[in-house]
């Protein structure tokens, strides 16, 4: 394996780490639209604390895919022939929810129900579907030596995968509550935090749960002991320093760490997989490696460059951006709020 090869798998996880800890929030406040708020304004007041960012928290997964389009071919034509209706029911997912940004705020008050609604499930489809393709994928699916899949629906849909699509659905929404207590006033702020401090129990059964079944059902234990265990147990801290936080009104804290646990997941699934991109559940010599899957030298080489010139440009344009909108929406300024 080359070091240009490990360069671009851990890009790849980063992009993937990004954009759950930017879109995650996202999703959590989508979520809260027909969950959290209670009333038309406070359904507008939480979609404006995203109004000016989810579109660009959408790229990283656009960029997480082209670059795995052009530097590991063999994974991503395996990935998304195998993941065919998985796949197509996350676009459904971002479909729906992107328009409904742009439906609702155009639509008569009686009408925008429709668009609430889309946007509150297309929120929660994603997460809860990208949950089921990482854990399936974890556990391995029926693959031959081509990279072909032959899987049938108990290989998507099974207990463990059930359970990392719950939990990855509850850290967005979790994380769409730390991320409302931070950027409104009013009381959909409190309310945000009052249901953050019941749900993160439902999230510490959840974490244990899914610990035991990562040990039952893949080989992280046995072949990565110490870097499961470790990335395990910062999950667990992060989630209880949120959880924390939220009690003592530290909410950039609670949402920076509510952040880290979803990046903390990313880090655990990927070095798990290492050195391998899909698992062969009909035999380990059908794996598909990251030396294998790759493309050539030089046009791993060329990316890298481009890569490298262009991250620091986006990572500042992505942080001026949090800058400048980062005052609260303050639930005063929202037109006819308390009539």
């Amino acid at each position: 394996m080359s070091s240009l090869q490990l360069f671009w798998f851990i890009l790849i996880g980063v992009l993937f780490a990004g954009f759950f800890f930017l879109e995650g929030f996202d999703f959590g406040v989508g979520m809260s639209v027909k969950t959290l708020a209670k009333n038309d304004k406070e359904q507008d007041q939480v979609v404006q604390t995203i109004g000016p960012v989810w579109d660009g928290n959408e790229v990283w997964l656009i960029t997480a895919g082209g670059a795995m389009f052009a530097s590991f071919p063999m994974w991503y034509a395996s990935l998304f022939s195998g993941y065919y209706l998985i796949l197509f029911l996350i676009l459904f997912g971002l479909i729906i929810r992107g328009v409904s940004f742009e439906f609702r705020s155009s639509m008569p008050e009686e009408r925008k129900w429709i668009w609430n609604w889309t946007l509150a499930i297309g929120s929660l489809m994603v997460p809860f579907f990208f949950g089921i393709l990482f854990i399936s994928m974890i556990q391995g699916m029926p693959m031959d030596s081509n990279g072909d899949m032959t899987a049938g629906f108990t290989d998507y849909i099974n207990l463990f995968s059930v359970v990392g699509g719950v939990a990855l659905t509850l850290l967005c929404y979790l994380h769409g509550m730390n991320y409302i207590s931070l950027k409104t006033t009013g009381p959909i702020r409190d309310r945000a935090k009052k249901y953050a401090r019941a749900l993160y129990w439902a999230l510490y059964a959840g974490l244990i749960v899914f610990a035991v079944l990562l040990y039952i059902q893949t080989d992280f234990f046995a072949l990565h002991p110490v870097s499961t265990s470790i990335l395990l147990a910062v999950m667990i801290l992060f989630t209880v320093i949120a959880n924390y936080c939220s009690y003592i009104n530290k909410e950039l804290i609670a949402f920076l760490t509510s952040g880290f646990t979803l990046i903390a997941l990313v880090a655990l699934l990927f070095t798990g997989l290492f050195p391998r991109v899909l698992i062969s559940s009909t035999s380990s010599a059908n794996d598909l490696l990251i030396e294998n899957a790759s493309s050539s030298p030089y046009t791993l080489q060329i990316m890298s460059y481009i890569a490298i010139s262009l991250i620091p440009f986006i990572l500042a344009y992505i942080a001026w951006t949090y800058y400048v909108f980062r005052k609260r929406v303050k639930h005063t300024e929202i037109a006819g709020y308390g009539e």
